[in-house]
């Protein structure tokens, strides 16, 4: 038992070091469950997708660090996936549970990166 808990709470420590953001398309399934991005209409539907990707790590590291974030997110029955995404693994979650993935990642110390609009300079 304190062998599982010493890996869990070194898998924790590793994801409090860790940033995503999130990419700036919207995304939906594809052939071959690849996801696929939308062009920008500015409608959103329900089934589009969210992408997530590291900043905080590249390489072998990255996706390492994203399978944990995945399995963060099916503790609680979040349905989501990990891809590759323009070279880089990239983390895809349903629209509407975008709140809530963000929200789970954060309890665990994962930061979230922002895109500020329409701030002075």
């Amino acid at each position: 038992m304190i062998a599982s808990d010493t890996v869990w709470g070194a898998e924790v420590n590793r994801l409090q070091h860790s940033v995503v953001h999130r990419l700036p398309q919207s995304y939906r399934w594809g052939i071959g469950d690849r996801p696929e991005a939308l062009k920008l209409s500015g409608a959103e539907a329900e089934d589009d997708l969210v992408g997530l990707s590291l900043l905080s790590h590249q390489g072998s590291q990255a996706w390492d660090i994203m399978r944990m974030l995945k399995e963060t997110l099916v503790e609680i029955q979040l349905d989501c996936a990990v891809v590759e995404w323009e070279g880089e693994p990239c983390l895809f979650v349903a629209r509407n549970d975008e709140s809530t993935a963000t929200c789970r990642l954060k309890n665990f110390g994962v930061g979230i990166a922002e895109t500020f609009k329409d701030m002075p300079a």
